[in-house]
């Protein structure tokens, strides 16, 4: 039970490392607690003039890598069975790791996906609106 609680909580805390800059003001807009400039400014501020990635959004999926990686590392500490060899406990360790990167590229696939329907459909307007009002 510990181990999967471990791979669920490691993996949702790189998930959302890696793509806070576009979830954080899609939350914080969802709230009202920012406009859709602010929101939009907020996630540009992560990616380059031309629409890629920039050294914010590098910086927080090497973060979240580095979450990964101690997770992985983190991963025996509460060993149960203390009759498993060193090499099962490797063999374990290796799938373990192979299954939180799919388990993370999932949740922030799906993340990512879910964030750029929302800007399209709620938050661009809603700067277009501001935009023209000011």
């Amino acid at each position: 039970m510990w181990k999967a609680y471990h791979l669920i909580k490691v993996s949702l805390a790189a998930a959302f490392t890696g793509i806070i800059c576009c979830i954080g003001p899609l939350i914080l807009f969802q709230f009202g607690i920012i406009g859709g400039v602010y929101a939009i400014s907020f996630a540009d501020f992560f990616y380059s003039d031309d629409g890629s990635i920039g050294a914010g959004a590098i910086l927080l999926r090497l973060l979240a890598l580095s979450i990964i990686l101690f997770g992985i590392r983190s991963y025996n500490k509460k060993e149960e069975c203390t009759l498993n060899t060193k090499k099962q406990k490797s063999i374990n360790k290796i799938l373990f790791g192979f299954i939180l990167i799919v388990f993370t590229l999932s949740i922030f696939m799906t993340l990512d996906q879910f964030s750029s329907i929302y800007f399209d459909k709620y938050i661009v307007p809603q700067q277009q609106i501001e935009l023209n009002i000011k």
